[in-house]
C-alpha cells in the first residue's frame, strides 16, 4: 500500500508518471477517441484498466531506462556534474566558495580535503570524496519546502532523463497507433466525413505532433543541461547548511565587519555636540 502511495508523490507524478503519459499519449488519444463512452460496457472497463496498467508499466520502465541513460551520459561527459563541479579545474562555481564548501563537508564526513596536487595526481580518489559530499548533501536537503529550488531542478532533470529513456518506446507506440488508424480508414473505405473517420484524423494529428516533439525536443543535451543545473544547485545548497550549522564564513568577512565596526566607533567619538568649540 505504501509503495502504491509513493507513485502519487510530487516527484513520482512529475518525473515518472508525466513522461509515461507523454510516451503513451497517442495510445491514450486512440482509446479516448475510438471507444464509445456513452454507456458503461465491458469494453470501457477493460480499456480503462488497460490504460492504468499501461501508464504504471511505462512509468516503471521509464525509471529503469532513465537510469541507464544517466549512466551512459555521465560516462560520456566525464562524470556526474555534482562531482566534476567540485574539481579545482571546473570554473562553474568560484574557487573561494568551493574551498569553503569542501572544508565544511570534510568536517561533516570526517575526511581530509583533497588538495589541488592530490586531485591532479589521483582524480579518482578526489572524485570519491566529492561523490560522498554529494551523497551527504542529498540527505541533508530532502526538505522540499526549505530547498524548493533544488527540488524543482531535480524534478526537471528526472523528467527529461526518464522521457529520454522511453523515447524509442514512445515512437514505437506512436507507429503502432498510426498503423491501426490507417487500417481502420482503409477498412471504412477512407470515409473521412463519418464520425469515426473524423476521430481517426484527430488521433493521427496527435500522433504527428507527438512524433515531432519526441524527435526534436527529447534530446541528450537537454538532459545534460538539466543535470548540470541540478548539480550546481546541489553544491550551492551548502551555503544554506553553512548558515544553519555555523560553518566557515567567506574569507575576510569577519575582518571586514570588525573594521567597519571600529570605524563607526572612531567616527562617533570624534564628533562633538553642536555648538561645542574644540580646544
Amino acid at each position: 500500500m505504501i509503495s502504491m502511495l509513493k507513485v502519487f508523490d510530487a516527484y513520482s507524478m512529475r518525473a515518472r508518471l508525466f513522461p509515461a503519459s507523454i510516451a503513451a499519449s497517442p495510445a491514450l488519444a486512440a482509446i479516448a477517441m475510438l471507444i464509445s463512452w456513452k454507456s458503461l460496457e465491458l469494453s470501457n472497463t477493460v480499456a480503462t484498466l488497460a490504460l492504468v496498467v499501461l501508464l504504471f508499466a511505462i512509468a516503471d520502465f521509464a525509471r529503469e531506462r532513465g537510469r541507464a541513460v544517466e549512466r551512459k551520459l555521465y560516462a560520456s561527459k566525464g562524470g556526474m556534474p555534482s562531482v566534476t563541479m567540485f574539481r579545482y579545474s571546473d570554473p562553474t562555481i568560484d574557487q573561494g566558495s568551493k574551498e569553503r564548501y569542501r572544508t565544511f563537508l570534510a568536517a561533516k564526513l570526517g575526511k581530509p580535503v583533497p588538495g589541488l596536487e592530490a586531485e591532479q595526481a589521483d582524480v579518482g580518489a578526489a572524485d570519491s570524496f566529492y561523490d560522498q559530499c554529494g551523497v551527504w548533501l542529498r540527505e541533508q536537503t530532502r526538505d522540499t519546502k526549505k530547498f524548493a529550488l533544488l527540488f524543482g531542478e531535480n524534478v526537471t532533470y528526472g523528467f527529461r532523463r526518464n522521457l529520454l529513456g522511453v523515447k524509442w518506446l514512445a515512437l514505437l507506440l506512436n507507429l503502432g497507433v498510426v498503423v491501426i488508424c490507417t487500417a481502420m480508414l482503409w477498412y471504412s473505405a477512407w470515409d473521412l466525413r463519418s464520425a469515426e473517420g473524423k476521430r481517426i484524423i484527430v488521433v493521427l494529428i496527435v500522433a504527428a505532433g507527438h512524433a515531432a516533439y519526441m524527435l526534436l525536443a527529447v534530446r541528450q543535451d537537454a538532459v545534460w543541461d538539466a543535470a548540470r543545473t541540478y548539480g550546481r544547485q546541489l553544491i550551492l545548497s551548502t551555503e544554506v547548511l553553512l548558515k544553519q550549522q555555523g560553518g566557515p564564513k567567506e574569507p575576510g568577512a569577519g575582518t571586514a565587519a570588525k573594521t567597519t565596526s571600529a570605524r563607526k566607533r572612531t567616527s562617533t567619538k570624534s564628533k562633538k555636540p553642536e555648538g561645542e568649540v574644540g580646544s
